[in-house]
C-alpha cells in the first residue's frame, strides 16, 4: 500500500486495477487538479471582463457609491462660477472627487453617480441657454449631457494613472484634467467655458501664467492645489480617527478606516503637498513679476454703446428703427466726450450691407442672383447712412451688421463688423469665422435634413450664416484694432491665432486692441452675461492685449492686459435713471439689461506673450502624456487577453 500510494496514479491503475483505495485516490487527485485549474481559468476570465481590474494586493471591501461626496463636489463647481461667483470653491470642488479616486476600486455605481451629479451641475450652470427660444431646450440638454461625461472620464483616467501605473496624484490629476479641458475646447466645435482656472479671474496674480500656457495653466495650478488639500485633509482625518479613542476596542474598530487614508500618509504624500505649495507660490511670484513689468500707455479713447434689446431666434420685424434711433442717441451723448472710436454691438445696425464684387456687372447680378433686384444690389443708401453717422460723430466707428455678398453658387450671409473712418468712409469689414451651432447654423444640416424641424417654423428654410475667411485689422490713426464677434472671444486658440496672424512682427507692430462686438440679449439678464465677460477677460492676459466689449444688454467693459476689468472714465446712463457706474452701488454686481455709453482711454500693453508665439504647447504636452497612458493601458489589456487566451487553450486538454 505504501509503494502504491507513493507512485503516480496511472501506475497504480496499471498494476492493481482492482484496488478500490488506489482507484479512488487517483480519481480524487485528478479531479482536484482539474477543478483547481478550471477555477483559476474562471477567475482570470472574470478578472478580464471586469471593467477596472482590482490590484492584486487590495481586498474587495464594501464601499459606498459616494453620492454625498459627488453631490458636494457638483455644488462647489456650480457655485465657483456665476451667478454665485465664489471662486475660492474652485480649490475645494475636486477634493471629494480625489478622495474617491484614491479608493482601491472605482466601481461602476460610483462612475454613474459622478455622471448624474455632474449632469445636475451642468444643467444648473447652462440654464441660460434655454432662454433664447423654446427650441434651445434641446441644445441645453444635449450640451449638458455631453459635458457631464468629462467628470467620470477624468476619474477613470486618473484612477488608472494612480493605481495601475503608480503616477503620483499631484501629477496625474492636473495633467488629465487639463488634457480634458483642451479636448472640450475643440471637440464638437468647442466649448471653452467654465474652465477650472476661470474661477480665479479676480485673483490677478494667479492668472498671469495664462500668457505662458493659456487659462489651462491656471486650471493646472488650481487642480494641483486641490490635490494638496485632498492629501492634507486625509492626513488630518486619519490622525483624528486614530486618536479619537485610545481604547483597544476603538483602535480595532478604527483599523477599518486606516486603509482609506494610507495613500495620504508617508513621505510621498508629504512631498506632494510641499511641491504643490511650491507650485502655487511660484505661480503667484510669476504673477507679481509680470504685473510689475507692465508699462501701460494711453491708447485710443473708445466709446462702447450698449442698448437693451432682448433677442430670440424669431426676430421682431418692427424693432429696427427704434433700435437704430436709440444707438444714434447714445452715440450723440458719447460724442460730447470726444472719443476716437465708437463701437456698436453685434447686429445692432439692423439693415444688411450689400457688397457686390467690383468685377460683377448688372447683367451678372440679374443672371446669377435674381433673388434681389439689381437696384437693390446697387442701392447706396446703407453705405451713405453708415458714412454719415461716422462723419457726424467725428470718430471712427465699428458697427455690427449683416453683410450680403453674391457668388456664383449662392448669396453669402455674414455676421460682420463694418469699419468706418470719417476721412475715407467704409474702410473694410470683418466676417465672423467661428459660428455658434443652432444660433447661427444648424450642425449636420446637409447630412441630416430632418434636424431643421427642431428650429422654429419661420427658420426651417434658409437658416444659417456663412463663415468668414480670415481676421481683419482696422487701422485708424496710429492704432491697430482687430474685432471678434459674439462668442469668438471665449475661444482661446481662435483669439490667439487672430492676434498672431495680424501682428506685423517685421515692423514690430502688434495688435493694439481686441474689439468684441456681442449680442447677449438672447439670455435675458442671466448668469451668461457675467460668465461671458469673465471668460473673455482671459483672452487679454493670454495675448497681453487689452480687450473692449460692446454688448447688447451688457456687460460692456474694458479689460487691460492683466485681465483687470476696469471702470469707465465716463458712464452715461442711456435709460436716464441717474446711474453713474456699470455696477450696483450696494452690491458691486454688474448692471445688466440697461442702456448706456461707456467711455475710456484704453491702456495699451507692450509686453509679449509666449502663448501667442507658441500656442497650446502646454496642453499639447498634457494631452501627449494622457495619450501615452491610454496607449500603455491598451497594450496591457491586449497582453492580458493574450495570456487569458493562452491559459484557456492550455486548460482545454486537461478538462477533456
Amino acid at each position: 500500500m505504501t509503494a502504491t500510494t507513493s507512485a503516480p496514479s496511472t501506475t497504480a491503475v496499471d498494476h492493481d486495477e482492482s484496488s478500490p483505495s488506489t482507484t479512488v485516490g487517483s480519481m480524487s487527485s485528478a479531479s482536484t487538479t482539474a477543478a483547481a485549474q478550471e477555477a483559476e481559468v474562471r477567475r482570470m476570465i472574470a478578472q478580464a471582463r471586469h471593467r477596472i481590474e482590482l490590484p492584486d494586493d487590495d481586498p474587495q471591501v464594501p464601499q459606498s457609491t459616494g453620492w454625498g461626496w459627488l453631490t458636494l463636489s457638483a455644488f462647489c463647481m456650480w457655485a465657483a462660477f456665476a451667478p454665485l461667483d465664489q471662486g475660492w470653491l474652485g480649490w475645494l470642488a475636486f477634493v471629494p472627487v480625489l478622495w474617491l479616486i484614491q479608493r482601491p476600486t472605482l466601481t461602476r455605481p460610483t462612475l454613474v453617480a459622478a455622471y448624474v451629479t455632474s449632469l445636475a451641475s451642468q444643467l444648473a450652470s447652462l440654464q441660460w441657454m434655454r432662454l433664447g427660444d423654446p427650441a434651445m431646450y434641446i441644445a441645453w440638454l444635449a450640451l449638458a449631457a455631453y459635458l457631464a461625461c468629462y467628470l467620470p472620464v477624468f476619474m477613470n483616467l486618473t484612477w488608472l494613472a494612480i493605481h495601475r501605473w503608480k503616477v503620483p496624484l499631484l501629477v496625474a490629476a492636473p495633467v488629465v484634467w487639463v488634457a480634458l479641458e483642451f479636448a472640450k475646447a475643440h471637440l464638437l466645435t468647442g466649448f471653452a467655458w467654465y474652465l477650472l482656472g476661470h474661477s480665479q479671474y479676480r485673483w490677478l496674480e494667479m492668472i498671469q501664467v495664462s500668457d505662458l500656457g493659456g487659462a489651462y495653466m491656471v486650471s493646472f495650478v488650481v487642480m494641483a492645489g486641490s490635490c494638496a488639500i485632498a492629501l492634507a485633509s486625509a492626513r488630518l482625518w486619519a490622525t483624528y480617527q486614530n486618536s479619537r479613542d485610545k481604547s483597544l476596542a476603538s483602535r480595532v474598530t478604527n483599523a477599518a478606516h486606516a486603509p482609506r487614508f494610507a495613500w495620504a500618509s508617508g513621505n510621498s504624500a508629504l512631498m506632494q503637498i510641499l511641491v504643490a505649495g511650491l507650485l502655487v507660490t511660484t505661480t503667484l511670484g510669476y504673477g507679481y513679476l509680470r504685473r510689475s513689468q507692465a508699462h501701460f500707455v494711453p491708447g485710443p479713447k473708445m466709446a462702447l454703446i450698449q442698448g437693451n434689446y432682448p433677442a430670440s431666434l424669431v426676430g421682431k420685424p418692427d424693432d429696427s428703427a427704434p433700435m437704430y434711433v436709440a444707438h444714434v442717441r447714445m452715440t450723440g451723448m458719447a460724442v460730447a466726450h470726444r472719443p476716437d472710436v465708437v463701437v456698436w454691438p453685434e447686429t445692432m445696425f439692423r439693415w444688411p450691407l450689400f457688397d457686390v464684387p467690383s468685377d460683377w456687372t448688372d447683367a451678372d447680378l440679374k443672371a446669377k442672383r435674381p433673388e434681389i433686384p439689381v437696384s437693390g444690389w446697387r442701392d447706396q443708401t446703407i453705405r451713405k447712412t453708415l458714412i454719415g453717422e461716422c462723419q457726424r460723430a467725428g470718430a471712427a466707428m465699428i458697427l455690427g451688421l449683416e453683410a450680403l455678398v453674391p457668388t456664383d453658387e449662392k448669396i453669402l450671409r455674414y455676421n460682420s463688423a463694418a469699419f468706418l473712418r470719417p476721412d475715407v468712409g467704409l474702410a473694410g469689414r470683418y466676417d465672423k469665422m467661428h459660428l455658434v451651432p443652432f444660433g447661427e447654423y444648424l450642425p449636420l444640416a446637409q447630412s441630416i435634413p430632418a434636424l431643421r424641424y427642431f428650429l422654429p417654423r419661420q427658420l426651417q428654410d434658409g437658416f444659417g450664416l456663412d463663415e468668414g475667411a480670415s481676421a481683419s485689422v482696422f487701422e485708424y490713426g496710429k492704432w491697430r484694432m482687430v474685432p471678434v464677434i459674439c462668442f469668438e472671444d471665449t475661444v482661446p486658440h481662435l483669439v490667439r491665432d487672430v492676434v498672431g496672424s495680424v501682428s506685423d512682427r517685421e515692423r514690430g507692430r502688434q495688435v493694439d486692441v481686441i474689439v468684441n462686438l456681442s449680442n447677449d440679449g438672447w439670455f435675458h439678464g442671466s448668469s451668461e452675461l457675467e460668465q461671458h465677460l469673465i471668460t473673455a477677460a482671459f483672452r487679454a492676459v493670454e495675448t497681453r492685449t487689452p480687450i473692449v466689449r460692446a454688448v447688447n444688454t451688457g456687460i460692456s467693459a474694458f479689460v487691460d492686459g492683466d485681465g483687470a476689468i476696469l471702470e469707465p472714465e465716463v458712464y452715461l446712463d442711456g435709460d436716464r435713471k441717474g446711474r453713474t457706474s456699470p455696477r450696483e452701488p450696494k452690491t458691486g454686481a454688474w448692471l445688466k439689461q440697461v442702456s448706456s455709453a461707456q467711455i475710456r482711454t484704453v491702456p495699451l500693453d507692450d509686453r509679449t506673450s509666449v502663448y501667442v508665439r507658441y500656442g497650446d504647447w502646454f496642453t499639447a504636452l498634457c494631452s501627449l502624456l494622457v495619450g501615452t497612458l491610454l496607449a500603455a493601458e491598451a497594450i496591457r489589456r491586449i497582453q492580458a487577453r493574450w495570456k487569458l487566451k493562452t491559459a484557456i487553450i492550455k486548460s482545454e486538454p486537461m478538462q477533456n
